[in-house]
C-alpha cells in the first residue's frame, strides 16, 4: 500500500460524500412532484406521458397495486427485450450482421437487464447489435434503475406518517426518476466521457494491422452513453467484454474517477432522500453512516489484501511493493482497482476495471461478501436503501428483545408480521446463493465449465450465484456461463433476487404504512445515533457471517492458506 493510493481513494470517497446530501434532497423533491430547475423543460414532457398512457399521477396505490404494477411492467419489458435479442439479425442498426441469441441466452440476458443485474454470459462486441445495445439494453438500464428507486421511495413513504393507505404511484415515480434524474445525468456524463475519449459512433468495426503485421478487428460503437447509464444506474453491462477495464470504455485515470463517482453517487444519496421523506434527516444520516462504515472498511481490507502481492511471486524474486497486478490495468493500479471493485459490488453495479478472478483470495472474498450481504453497502439504486431498511427492522427487533420492549422504528411498532416479512426477504437471498452453488457443485455438467479446481473453483461457483442473486453482474471470469444449466439457474436466481425480494419488502412497507405513527417516549430506542449505527453494523455482520462464512471458508479462505503453503488452483 502507498500514500498515493490512499490519497486517490480518499479523493473519490470525498467526492461521493460531498454530493450525497444535495442529490438526496433533489431526488426527494422529484419524487414528491415538487418544482425543480428542470421542471420548466421536462414538466410538459412528463404531463404528456401521463396523458398518452392514461395515468393519473395523483392516484395513490396500496402496496398490492404498487407491486402488481411493478411486476406487470417489468414482465412486459422482459418479453420485448427477449424478442429483440432473438430477432436482432432482422432488426436495424446491425452493420455487422450479428445473429440472434439462442433461446437460453436471450432468456438469461433479458432477465439480467430487467432485474438490473446485467450479467453477461456473452461477449458484447460480437453477440449484441448496435440496435439491441441502444434500444434494448440501454433502455432497460434506465427502466431497471428507475424501478429500484421507485420501490425505495414507496418503502420510505411507509414511515412518513400513520394510517397511510397509499405508497405513491409507481408509474409517476418511474417517470419522474427517469426524466429528472437518470436521463439528464446520463446525458451530461456521456458528453464528459466523449470528451475524455470514449467512442460514440454508429460506424462498424474496422480492421487494423498491428506492428507485427497481424490483422486486428477494433470494435467501435455507441459506447459513451451506454457507459454513462451503465454506471449511473448501477447496471454494469459493458458494451465490450472487458467492461471498464477496456481503454475505450475507461480510457484514463480521470474517466475512472468519474465512473466510480457515477456508480456510487445515487446509492449513497438515497439514505438522505429517505431522511427528507420521513421528515428527519438524522435518520438518513444514520443509514448513510452504516453504509459508509462498511464501504470504507471493505476498501481498506481489499486494498491491503491485494497490495501485498502474491507470496509465490515474492519468493521468486518479484518486488512485493508492486502489489498483485495480475488482471489489473497499469493506468489504474492496485488502489483504484480495489476501490472500483468494492464500489461496484457494494452498489450492485457489476462493472469492473480489473478482473476479480485475479485478485488475491482474501481480496476477492471482499466483493463476494459484499454481494452476499444483500448489496446494502450502499447497494444498488433503490435496492440498497430498501435492503438497509429491512436490516433496520431486524436490528430494532433485536434491540427490543434485549431490553424487553416492543420494538419501534420511526414510531412504527415492529411486530411478528413485519419481522417474518423481513426475514423472508433475507432468506430468499441465502436460499438462491447457497442452494444454487450447492446444486451446481454436485452437477457433473456444471463442474466441467470451471477453469479452476479446488477452493478457487468453488469460489467461481459461489461468486456466480452471489452475483446473480444480488443483481450485481460481475463474475469470477473462470466460469463458462453460457450453458443450459447456468443460463437457466442463474436466470432464476436473478429473478428471485430482484422480484422475490422486493415483493415481501413492499408487503412490509404496506403493513407499516397502515400502522399509527407513535410519538417518541422516554423508553423509545433512538435510531439516529452512534449506538444504533453500531447495532446495525453488528446485526449485518453477524447475520451475513452466520449465513455465508462456512461457504467462504471452503472457498477463498481455504485458498488463502493453501497459497501460503505454496499451492495454487
Amino acid at each position: 500500500m502507498t500514500w498515493n493510493g490512499w490519497a486517490e481513494i480518499a479523493l473519490v470517497l470525498a467526492l461521493i460524500a460531498a454530493t450525497a446530501w444535495p442529490l438526496g434532497v433533489y431526488i426527494a423533491r422529484v419524487l414528491a412532484g415538487e418544482r425543480t430547475p428542470l421542471s420548466a423543460v421536462l414538466g410538459p414532457a412528463e404531463r404528456g406521458f401521463y396523458r398518452l398512457a392514461g395515468i393519473d399521477a395523483a392516484r395513490g396505490m396500496g402496496w398490492k397495486d404498487y407491486a402488481f404494477a411493478l411486476l406487470v411492467l417489468n414482465a412486459l419489458h422482459f418479453l420485448l427485450l427477449y424478442a429483440m435479442l432473438r430477432l436482432q439479425y432482422y432488426l436495424p442498426f446491425n452493420p455487422q450482421g450479428i445473429a440472434g441469441m439462442s433461446p437460453r441466452l436471450a432468456f438469461n440476458t433479458a432477465i439480467s437487464f430487467v432485474t438490473n443485474t446485467n450479467w453477461q454470459a456473452y461477449s458484447g462486441e460480437s453477440a449484441v447489435s448496435y440496435g439491441s445495445q441502444m434500444f434494448g439494453l440501454t433502455v432497460h438500464n434506465f427502466l431497471s434503475a428507475a424501478t429500484g428507486i421507485a420501490a425505495a421511495a414507496a418503502v420510505s413513504r411507509a414511515f412518513a406518517g400513520g394510517g397511510l393507505k397509499h405508497l405513491g404511484n409507481f408509474y409517476a415515480d418511474l417517470t419522474r426518476i427517469t426524466l429528472y434524474l437518470l436521463l439528464p445525468g446520463a446525458i451530461v456524463a456521456g458528453i464528459v466521457l466523449i470528451a475524455l475519449g470514449v467512442p460514440q459512433t454508429l460506424s462498424a468495426s474496422v480492421d487494423a494491422v498491428t506492428l507485427e503485421g497481424a490483422k486486428q478487428t477494433i470494435t467501435f460503437g455507441p459506447m459513451a452513453f451506454q457507459e454513462a447509464i451503465k454506471e449511473f444506474g448501477t447496471n454494469g453491462g459493458g458494451f465490450l467484454n472487458a467492461n471498464s477495464a477496456h481503454p475505450f470504455e475507461n480510457p484514463s485515470a480521470w474517466s475512472n474517477i468519474l465512473e466510480i463517482w457515477l456508480l456510487a453517487s445515487v446509492s449513497f444519496s438515497l439514505p438522505l432522500m429517505f431522511g427528507r421523506i420521513v421528515g428527519d434527516m438524522r435518520q438518513g444520516w444514520a443509514l448513510f453512516a452504516v453504509m459508509a462504515v462498511f464501504a470504507v472498511g471493505f476498501v481498506a481490507m481489499c486494498y491491503a489484501a491485494d497490495a501485498g502481492g502474491n507470496p509465490l511471486l515474492t519468493a521468486a524474486g518479484v518486488d512485493p511493493s508492486l502489489g498483485n497486478m495480475e488482471g489489473k490495468e497499469l493506468r489504474f493500479g492496485a488502489a483504484m482497482s480495489a476501490l472500483f471493485a468494492v464500489m461496484t459490488t457494494g452498489t450492485s453495479c457489476g462493472a469492473v476495471n480489473s478482473m476479480h478472478d485475479s485478485f488475491m483470495p482474501l481480496a476477492g472474498m471482499i466483493p463476494m461478501f459484499q454481494i452476499q450481504l444483500g448489496e446494502i453497502t450502499p447497494g444498488g439504486v433503490g435496492s440498497g436503501l430498501y435492503g438497509m431498511l429491512v436490516f433496520a427492522v431486524i436490528a430494532v427487533f433485536v434491540a427490543g428483545l434485549m431490553v424487553g420492549r416492543t420494538p419501534e422504528y420511526l414510531g412504527k411498532k415492529i411486530q411478528a408480521k413485519e419481522v417474518k416479512l423481513a426475514m423472508l426477504a433475507v432468506l430468499i437471498l441465502a436460499f438462491c446463493i447457497l442452494g444454487g452453488t450447492a446444486s451446481s457443485a454436485v452437477n457433473p455438467d456444471a463442474l466441467t465449465q470451471l477453469t479452476n479446481a479446488g477452493p478457487h473453483g468453488l469460489s467461481e461457483l459461489l461468486y456466480a450465484f452471489s452475483s446473480a442473486t444480488g443483481n450485481n453482474g460481475s463474475a469470477f471470469a473462470g466460469l463458462s456461463a453460457d450453458t443450459t444449466w447456468f443460463d437457466t439457474m442463474l436466470g432464476i436466481a436473478m429473478l428471485l433476487g430482484r422480484f422475490g425480494y422486493v415483493v415481501p419488502v413492499l408487503a412490509l412497507a404496506g403493513s407499516l404504512a397502515a400502522k399509527p405513527k407513535l410519538p417518541p417516549s422516554a423508553g423509545t430506542f433512538p435510531t439516529h445515533g452512534p449506538l444504533f449505527v453500531g447495532l446495525m453494523v453488528g446485526v449485518i455482520v453477524i447475520l451475513g457471517g452466520l449465513q455465508f462464512m462456512p461457504a467462504l471458508s471452503l472457498g477463498p479462505i481455504a485458498e488463502h492458506f493453501a497459497l501460503l503453503a505454496g499451492h495454487t488452483f
